[in-house]
């Protein structure tokens, strides 16, 4: 079994991944580090590495590889980095942002579903993801200023706070819209204050849910 997944996850790669455009080799050495049957429920591990949402319960789902992957590239996260990971779900892209980042502080609001991602990264040993259960829509202040701002949930807009708690040159990558079309966003903060949006393409995610 653990044969067959190992190579699942290069299929993942070569297939689904480097076809459509992720040439970060950081971010395919991330993907290709990350065991994404160890973050998805026992039956569904043999599927892990297929390029679609899994589900998780709670009305969740971890995201397709590919989507995890564009993220990330889009964020352009460095080694230096600390990154607000909006929506943790299962961890499995606190994990692959562990990897591309110095610091990872995630936030999900459903408490069993950031305890059980809690136990597979700690397992793992990915030290450097802080969890926090909360209300995403607000960020996290105390842990604030971020390099990056990651989100995988939807929403009509970009929340104030998480402007408020990006570094200059910070980047913020998150879906807007609703139900019937979402499009992938980068928003780009410049060091003179100047904000720039680059659309990344449709997608379809979760509506991001308020804590309150």
């Amino acid at each position: 079994m653990a044969d067959t997944l190992l190579a699942a996850r290069e299929r993942m790669l070569r297939d689904h991944l480097e076809p459509r455009g992720i040439d970060d080799p950081r971010v395919l050495e991330a993907m290709r580090a990350v065991p994404r049957e160890r973050f998805v429920p026992p039956n569904l591990a043999v599927h892990a590495y297929e390029d679609h949402p899994l589900q998780l319960g709670h009305g969740q789902t971890i995201s397709q590889p590919y989507i995890v992957a564009a993220t990330a590239q889009a964020a352009q996260i460095g080694p230096e980095d600390v990154v607000l990971d909006i929506g943790t779900g299962s961890g499995y892209a606190a994990a692959v942002l562990a990897h591309l980042a110095a610091r990872v502080v995630s936030i999900e609001r459903i408490a069993e579903l950031s305890a059980g991602a809690g136990q597979v990264l700690r397992n793992l040993g990915y030290d450097s993801v802080e969890l926090i259960v909360g209300d995403g829509t607000a960020g996290a202040p105390t842990r604030a200023p971020y390099d990056a701002i990651v989100c995988a949930a939807a929403s009509d807009g970009l929340p104030d706070a998480w402007m408020e708690q990006l570094a200059p040159e910070g980047r913020i990558v998150a879906p807007l819209g609703g139900r019937t079309g979402q499009r992938l966003i980068r928003r780009r903060r410049s060091r003179d204050g100047t904000i720039t949006d680059d659309d990344l393409g449709g997608v379809m995610f979760v509506p991001l849910v308020s804590g309150d």
